[in-house]
């Protein structure tokens, strides 16, 4: 069975928002004005995040020993390792900070996964820049990580999403299987996206034990019964 999975960082691998957390900590007053703008829907997450990034006031070495301090599910590594046993290579696509994923894995002996994130930059004392250099060069999307352009760069003919919010519900549509947490279980609700919730990676780990063992491919996705099927 030839999958993929395609995993977020913050809010799924990570216990919360990291990004939120760093800009907490460290931005200059106005970050939350920001913000807002794009829960409103005014701008999107690219420009969002490059605005909020240029108020971080931090030095390097102060980022990195705060953000290793922050947690993960505990049971990531082992759906990592189930993944890795059934040959199924593992990618972390996320509209966060590439050097804060990378510092964390790192921290939890899962660095060799590939991490597909906006490029947080240094730009020398305690300022920094970000850059986004997998997103949608078209414009259609503002998101600074575009997971569809992403996925469809990938090899694989099957494609397991494991999100939880507003960057993965466009390549929900177009993932074969997607467990979800969080806002992305309503928004697969309310667009007839077929589904497997969790809260937890040891209950996704039972999740994809089914998936592998073909006994919970839900009913109303054909087309993946048929793929596994033949």
């Amino acid at each position: 069975m030839q999958w993929q999975a395609i995993i977020d960082f913050d809010g799924t691998i990570s216990r919360r928002d990291t990004t939120d957390s760093v800009l907490q900590r460290f931005a200059a007053p106005g970050w939350e004005e920001i913000e807002a703008e794009w829960t409103a829907g005014h701008i999107g997450s690219r420009e969002c995040m490059a605005r909020q990034v240029a108020l971080l006031r931090v030095s390097p070495d102060v980022f990195d020993t705060f953000v290793e301090s922050l947690e993960i599910d505990w049971a990531f590594a082992a759906f990592v390792h189930l993944c890795q046993h059934h040959g199924i290579p593992v990618t972390v696509v996320s509209d966060g900070l590439d050097r804060t994923i990378r510092r964390i894995m790192r921290k939890a002996g899962l660095g060799d996964l590939t991490i597909i994130a906006n490029h947080l930059e240094s730009i020398g004392g305690d300022r920094w820049r970000l850059d986004s250099p997998h997103a949608d060069p078209s414009g259609g999307c503002a998101s600074g990580t575009c997971k569809c352009r992403v996925a469809s760069n990938l090899s694989r003919p099957l494609t397991l999403l494991v999100g939880d919010g507003r960057s993965d519900f466009c390549v929900a549509a177009q993932a074969d299987m997607v467990f979800a947490k969080n806002s992305l279980v309503s928004h697969c609700r309310e667009n007839g996206i077929a589904h497997r919730p969790f809260t937890v990676f040891s209950e996704a780990i039972s999740l994809l034990e089914g998936v592998l063992a073909d006994t919970v491919v839900p009913e109303e996705h054909t087309e993946l019964k048929d793929k596994i099927d033949g």
